[in-house]
């Protein structure tokens, strides 16, 4: 018998319907050794030396797969091709410690017979490289977490935590959350032109972008008063077509997905999360389960920096173009995507479906809504990235009147190449046939008020785009890289975008000020380097760490000496104390800032602050409707709720509804309220539910919309935009939120 070992269930059961009867195929149900939870687990003054411990669930797991591997001739060990996958596989070699010579490593980029069998046929060693990367990442932010986290303890409170890639993060989205607050925005105006033929009935609009033959800037009209004056300039004028400029315009297709692209595409396109996305990708890598053919892998392996696909991928996907769309779509040679990132290493393929051939309407009965989406977006930039280019003609006409230049621009698709799969916004905008020299006629001058926008809060999708341009984290990090900095309470997302909370940017502060190296985008991209020199064996993992540790240990000891906890989170006030007299100060708490005597502890006194303050003023004589005591205003993991004083003789607890006053436009009887999912996420609906189940993401205004008239709603940017996804309506306006 040959024993093959794989991490997960689910992919063991894949893999058994392509191996014979010699073959037993387990799982070891992921990482079976770890730090031990509860200390250090480094041994510092010996070359930072890891002390793994079996992780206490896995225990009985180690125990099964002992016995099966006493029994095994050969023993396969199968796990994930990257840096992670190749540690369990040598803590699995650890626990079993088998014979050497049974020991053999198998790789594959996809779940299939072929892939397998050749697996099989071509065994490996474990790639200590890839090994002593993930010891060294895995002992670096231990280091961290265990030094620093402690810090923060005693300096700010209880519970925070910092870590090399999380607290960069952070940084990323408080340092956007200040330009956002330092943004002063800038009117300008511009000035458009509705024109039609001297004959005949086609409209089109031009855009002035000349005046005296120099081009106007963006914000080269100002005022109000300086559009009108234009306006007035431009009386009576005539409007002759100058010049016509048709030029043909490609747009080749993207490259397949890699992990970060997936994860992005998936939140603008999806709306899913990047840790649901890589959900969704784990079950279509492992198998799913398609009826008599049993479980199958429909992707190939999601955790990539590469964009290559095998060379029978690319000859299918062509022969998949050329059935079901024509000959026209193919492009002479197979395209070739090559990475600009220097790392992309760590994976033989990009993202694609494991067969072309099964397309997402073969399977769709066999997958839940989420997976079929999924597997849909993949499979169509797969494929789209082997097809030709769409191919627009393009139209510019410049035309004058007096002094002033007007340009219209039209595109018309030629040909949708790849866009035929694979949808892009591209819109057409055709203009009527013109000729040089020709008179138009003037249907009415249009200007328009604008103001420059702030730049925009991260997404999910844009955050995980900046920390992969920066060289921050690595595929497989993103996803928990951003449910952490959620779940620790250090930003909170509200519809799609992040903002800070309180205590982010009060521990953001301390680490930029004290701990530099910690959140600089540079140092920790630096860092991520030498882990890859670290795989390809040209860097020695303990050197790396020590290289670290050694400073920054220095710094630690020096700024446990320095910081005072008062000082960063006590600001003073000209308060006094009502109990004492002492002065009070402004401290901050679990849920917000809050007054508090500078005598304690001996004076426990306190007073509300902000939220807390308005919400205690507001329901202070609200009494308990089953006892009659009063009722206090309390917070909890979903936000602040009402509860009974006589607790725990009175459990009574209300919510506090947070409305927005806007009247539901589905039902019209109940009240747009803001509410918060289970994972957090702040979105309105109405208060009816579950009779009236209307929702949406983004805070409605209370406006109409004047094109369709379903709800405004705030949107990115200083806007406002329609509700209603097929309207397309949007504003800007001149003041925040």
């Amino acid at each position: 018998m040959k024993l093959v070992i794989v991490e997960s269930p689910t992919k063991a059961n894949t893999i058994k319907r392509f191996l014979g009867s010699d073959f037993e195929v387990n799982s070891s149900y992921g990482h079976v050794r770890d730090l031990p939870e509860k200390k250090l687990g480094v041994d510092i003054k010996h070359d930072f030396k890891p002390l793994y411990v079996t992780i206490p669930k896995a225990k009985k797991r180690i125990q099964e797969l002992k016995q099966a591997s006493r029994k095994a001739l050969l023993i396969y060990f199968a796990t994930d091709q990257d840096r992670e996958g190749e540690a369990i596989a040598w803590h699995l070699v650890s626990a079993l410690k088998p014979k050497k010579e049974k020991i053999k490593r198998i790789t594959f980029h996809e779940i299939t017979k072929n892939a397998i069998i050749n697996a099989l046929k071509n065994p490996q060693e474990i790639d200590m490289g890839l090994v002593d990367a993930q010891q060294a990442r895995r002992i670096l932010d231990r280091l961290v977490g265990y030094k620093l986290s402690p810090f923060l303890w005693r300096k700010v409170r209880k519970g925070l935590s910092a870590g090399r890639v999380q607290s960069v993060a952070v940084r990323l989205i408080v340092d956007r959350e200040k330009e956002i607050k330092r943004f002063k925005p800038e009117e300008y105006w511009t000035i458009e032109t509705k024109l039609k033929k001297q004959e005949g009935l086609e409209k089109f609009i031009a855009k002035l972008i000349k005046q005296n033959d120099k081009t106007i800037p963006k914000l080269g009209i100002k005022s109000k008063g300086k559009a009108q004056k234009i306006i007035n300039d431009l009386k009576g004028v005539t409007y002759k077509v100058i010049n016509i400029e048709k030029k043909e315009l490609k747009k080749s297709p993207y490259p397949p997905y890699t992990t970060s692209t997936l994860q992005q595409d998936a939140a603008n396109r999806l709306g899913f999360s990047t840790k649901f996305t890589m959900m969704l990708a784990q079950q279509l890598y492992e198998g799913i389960e398609l009826g008599a053919k049993g479980s199958t892998g429909l992707i190939t392996y999601h955790r990539t920096d590469s964009l290559n696909l095998a060379d029978q991928a690319l000859k299918e996907a062509r022969k998949v173009i050329s059935k079901n769309y024509g000959e026209d779509y193919i492009p002479a040679q197979a395209r070739l995507h090559k990475t600009k990132s220097k790392l992309a290493q760590e994976a033989h393929e990009a993202i694609r479906p494991t067969g072309f051939s099964r397309t997402p309407e073969d399977i769709k009965k066999y997958l839940d809504e989420r997976q079929y989406k999924l597997y849909k977006l993949i499979w169509q930039r797969a494929l789209a990235s082997q097809m030709k280019e769409a191919i627009l003609d393009s139209t510019t006409v410049d035309i004058e009147a007096k002094n002033y230049t007007f340009r219209a621009t039209g595109s018309v698709i030629k040909f949708d190449g790849f866009t035929r799969i694979y949808p892009l916004a591209i819109k057409e905008n055709i203009l009527p046939p013109l000729e040089k020299e020709e008179m138009l006629n003037l249907i009415k001058l249009i200007p328009s008020q604008h103001f420059t926008q702030p730049p925009s809060r991260f997404t999910e999708a844009s955050l995980v785009k900046t920390l992969e341009k920066n060289g921050i984290g690595r595929p497989s990090t993103y996803a928990p890289i951003i449910s952490t900095i959620q779940g620790r309470g250090y930003v909170k997302k509200e519809g799609k975008y992040f903002h800070p909370e309180e205590i982010g940017i009060l521990v953001n502060g301390l680490l930029v000020k004290h701990f530099p190296n910690i959140v600089d985008i540079k140092f920790t991209a630096h860092m991520e380097d030498d882990l890859d020199e670290i795989a390809k064996g040209e860097k020695k993992w303990a050197r790396v760490v020590g290289e670290f540790y050694e400073p920054f240990s220095k710094n630690l000891r020096i700024k446990e000496k320095e910081v005072s906890k008062k000082e960063l989170t006590e600001q003073k006030t000209n308060k006094l104390c009502l109990k004492c007299g002492k002065p009070l100060v402004i401290k901050l708490g679990k849920f917000g800032k809050f007054l508090a005597c500078s005598g304690f502890p001996e004076c426990k006194y306190t007073e509300p602050l902000g939220e807390e303050k308005r919400l205690k003023e507001k329901y202070s004589g609200k009494v308990c409707d089953k006892c009659g005591a009063k009722m206090a205003v309390k917070y909890g993991k979903f936000g602040p709720f009402l509860a009974c004083s006589n607790y725990p003789k009175c459990k009574n607890i209300k919510p506090i509804v947070k409305s927005t006053g806007v009247k539901c436009p589905k039902c019209s009887q109940g009240e747009i309220i803001e509410k918060k999912s289970k994972k957090g996420r702040i979105f309105y609906a109405c208060n009816k539910y579950p009779k009236c189940k209307f929702a949406l993401w983004q805070k409605p205004t209370g406006k109409k919309c004047p094109k369709c008239g379903s709800l405004l709603a705030w949107a990115s940017k200083n806007k406002i935009k329609c509700s209603n996804k097929e309207c397309g309506y949007e504003k800007e306006v001149s003041v925040d939120k």
